[in-house]
């Protein structure tokens, strides 16, 4: 199994070449890119920002308000933080975080081409946000949480990093059970968003467990996973027994509040 930094070091250098480039990267392991016809008709969509790496769009769901301040994790080259931003108006603001220079170096680019002065990009890992304490109202993800090795860690520091009765809503590839060893090991399918996903319900459970309260899932589909992709990583035995376990990838879009207050006893709730 690879370690914590070497799945990081595969998923920076995957999505460096990808921000040079154009095209699916993490959706387009699994075929067609997931967010294919999503963004249609979508305001504030920045065609050059849209790499098809989604799996989801957690901003239909999300309650963004004008004035907020969103923080969008994993916010490649500014796809959605450019959705959020036609959200929160003038008066708002969108941070967007990730973890490869390459592509933080494309989202400012692409802000400074739509002339969007209230949303700005920080180059940082989920595991340890360069955001302060209680700062923001909405946090918003699309296709990264699996991507990261320490869910627990990432989403505790979205709990650290919202404001008291803030809320995130985050757009992730979960499967319908545990994953097979087997899959889970593959380099190629780490990077790809597959071999990364967690069952649902224990991803659940990770963020319920951090003090998140209304964990839901907003929307979900199924994600096709075709006998192309696993075969040139499974033997014959092995895809038939994935097949026969009837495990199924799914795109989730999962919303989630922080209790307004910390103390829920009768001398500080009233």
């Amino acid at each position: 199994m690879l370690t914590d930094t070497e799945i990081k070091a595969q998923v920076r250098a995957r999505y460096g070449a990808i921000a040079d480039a154009d095209g699916c990267g993490c959706s387009g392991e699994v075929g067609a890119c997931l967010t294919n016809g999503l963004y249609d008709g979508v305001e504030g969509h920045v065609a050059a920002a849209d790499l098809g790496l989604g799996c989801g769009l957690p901003t239909r769901h999300a309650g963004i308000e004008a004035g907020d301040v969103v923080l969008d994790l994993g916010a490649g080259a500014g796809n959605d933080a450019f959705v959020a931003r036609t959200l929160v108006g003038a008066a708002g603001r969108v941070i967007g975080v990730d973890m490869t220079p390459a592509m933080v170096d494309r989202a400012r680019a692409n802000a400074a081409k739509v002339g969007f002065a209230n949303v700005e990009f920080r180059l940082g890992e989920l595991e340890s946000l360069p955001v302060a304490d209680g700062s923001v109202d909405v946090v918003i993800s699309n296709c990264v949480l699996n991507l990261v090795p320490d869910k627990a860690t990432a989403y505790a520091e979205i709990f650290r990093v919202l404001r008291p009765g803030a809320h995130f809503c985050i757009s992730d590839i979960v499967a319908s059970q545990t994953l097979p060893d087997a899959i889970r090991a593959v380099a190629e399918l780490q990077v790809g968003c597959i071999a990364g996903a967690m069952a649902k319900e224990p991803y659940l459970e990770v963020i319920r467990a951090l003090g998140f309260t209304n964990v839901r899932i907003a929307e979900q589909r199924a994600i096709a996973l075709p006998d192309s992709l696993l075969a040139p990583h499974l033997d014959a035995a092995q895809l038939a027994a994935f097949r026969a376990s009837g495990t199924q990838l799914l795109s989730v879009t999962v919303l989630g509040e922080k209790p307004a207050s910390a103390c829920c006893a009768a001398t500080c709730c009233g």
